[in-house]
């Protein structure tokens, strides 16, 4: 293998590596393009379908509300805001412990053995009863969780050059979406099931969407390629010949020599520059102002919908429309993104839109006119976070080693998760149905997530400027 010496030396023109051995190796662009499109099917199908499993798990409850959840097992509102509030607080306090063993490990095990937990704990939630077992199964359901986004990205990054990087990331967030989009119309259909082997139908819900994803961890453990080096799966199936391997390393070092790294742990040196690099803020603080309000929608648009007039379980399935739009606009933000190369303007677009968007609920919050609210919320959902897995990848490519770039992931997603603790109080049982102040609140922080977007990209314009004159590597933005 070569050293970071020999890779940073290699020319530019050229497809060309060396092996270990010293042996010339080469290869053609119609073959990298080819190998590639084989990569996407192996590696983003299996993260895609841990993502979805994720968020069918993390927000379920949000449908399980419609069929008299807290009714059924005795708590009230502001208990069930504080459960959500602990499920965040456990991902956040494992983030980035979580990724440093993922360096470790490896995503094969770490990553599988995380989708497994969680989907015993998300099952047994069928079960609890009281204020006591909600709680601690939400606390439990976020420690399980911790780390899984983070690593999903990191382990893309290993897999892709710099200018594949940020459509990657949003087709990754698919999982998410379709989860989103789709969890309303599954909730529809289980609901039903209300009475079946004496189950409520939110049990049934929890219980068969707990055993899907047990059975998606495992596929993950058994099917995913430990590495692009070495891309053979626990079960010893071979995905690529050992030239293809070799391929498909050196492809990634040659672009960005920083994602090579002989040790396999992160420098206490590299968690301190983490930490202590300002240029991360206004990215953190964009995410965790903009995302606070797409919590608040997951757990409450069902029943924001119902406010409007509508069937309580038909609700489940309308707000999946928003959702589905999402997974378009997201996957055309990534693509839009990377074509491009201005990811700071697609992010700074992206909030725009939500906050105009944010501005028309508002407005509209002492409407009669239920189908105008319902098509606004709905569009609003569409356009709630296209530009996160965009901010991401522009997180990412600015990252100056390895380490640095996994512990900055986790970070970026604690962010989010810290989000979710703010977005699970903003809507109060006293301010019910109308929620004036929720969405008074919800406003002001997609306006503090814009004011970020525009400082963040303000902020490397200058950078580029002073680097350009002192000669040195410029910043993506």
């Amino acid at each position: 293998m070569a050293d970071e010496k020999q890779i940073a030396n290699i020319s530019e023109s050229g497809l060309s590596q060396s092996d270990e051995e010293g042996q010339e190796i080469t290869w053609t662009e119609a073959e990298e393009k080819a190998l590639v499109r084989r990569v996407d099917l192996l590696v983003m199908p299996l993260l895609i379908l841990g993502f979805f499993a994720l968020q069918l798990d993390r927000g379920n409850i949000g449908n399980a509300m419609t069929d008299f959840f807290l009714q059924d097992i005795g708590i009230t509102q502001f208990q069930f805001n504080i459960g959500q509030q602990l499920l965040s607080a456990g991902i956040v306090l494992l983030e980035i412990p979580s990724n440093i063993i993922l360096y470790r490990v490896g995503p094969t095990i770490w990553i599988g053995a995380q989708i497994v937990a969680w989907g015993f704990v998300a099952a047994f939630q069928a079960f609890q009863k009281g204020l006591g077992p909600y709680l601690v199964t939400r606390l439990l359901l976020g420690i399980c969780e911790a780390g899984f986004i983070p690593a999903g990205l990191f382990t893309l990054t290993r897999w892709y050059k710099r200018d594949e990087t940020t459509t990657r990331f949003s087709v990754y967030f698919i999982g998410n979406l379709f989860a989103g989009a789709s969890s309303g119309l599954i909730a529809y259909g289980i609901l039903h099931m209300r009475g079946i082997c004496g189950l409520t139908g939110w049990q049934w819900l929890f219980l068969l969407e707990g055993l899907f994803t047990i059975l998606v961890g495992t596929l993950f453990i058994a099917l995913f390629p430990l590495s692009s080096s070495n891309p053979v799966s626990l079960l010893g199936i071979r995905y690529f010949s050992e030239r293809e391997a070799q391929i498909l390393q050196q492809r990634i070092l040659r672009d960005d020599p920083t994602k090579f790294q002989a040790r396999r742990n992160i420098s206490l040196a590299e968690v301190k520059a983490t930490f202590t690099n300002w240029r991360l803020f206004p990215h953190f603080f964009m995410t965790f102002f903009g995302l606070a309000p797409a919590h608040t929608m997951g757990s409450y648009a069902p029943l924001l919908v119902v406010s409007f007039g509508f069937d309580r379980l038909k609700s489940n399935a309308m707000i999946s429309i928003g959702a589905w739009v999402l997974i378009i606009t997201n996957v055309a933000w990534g693509v839009i993104a990377d074509k491009t190369k201005r990811r700071g303007l697609m992010v700074a677009l992206g909030v725009f839109i939500f906050w105009g968007l944010t501005l028309g609920n508002r407005l509209l919050v002492e409407s009669t006119n239920g189908n105008l609210r319902f098509g606004v919320l709905t569009a609003a959902m569409a356009f709630q976070a296209p530009w996160h897995a965009v901010n991401g990848s522009w997180l990412a490519l600015n990252a100056k080693t390895a380490g640095e770039r996994s512990i900055t992931l986790a970070i970026f997603i604690s962010s989010a998760n810290i989000a979710g603790i703010v977005g699970s109080q903003i809507f109060q049982a006293e301010d019910a149905p109308l929620y004036r102040t929720g969405w008074t609140v919800i406003l002001v922080l997609v306006s503090l997530a814009l004011l970020m977007s525009i400082v963040a990209n303000l902020q490397y314009w200058l950078l580029n400027r002073f680097q350009k004159r002192v000669g040195n590597e410029r910043y993506h933005y």
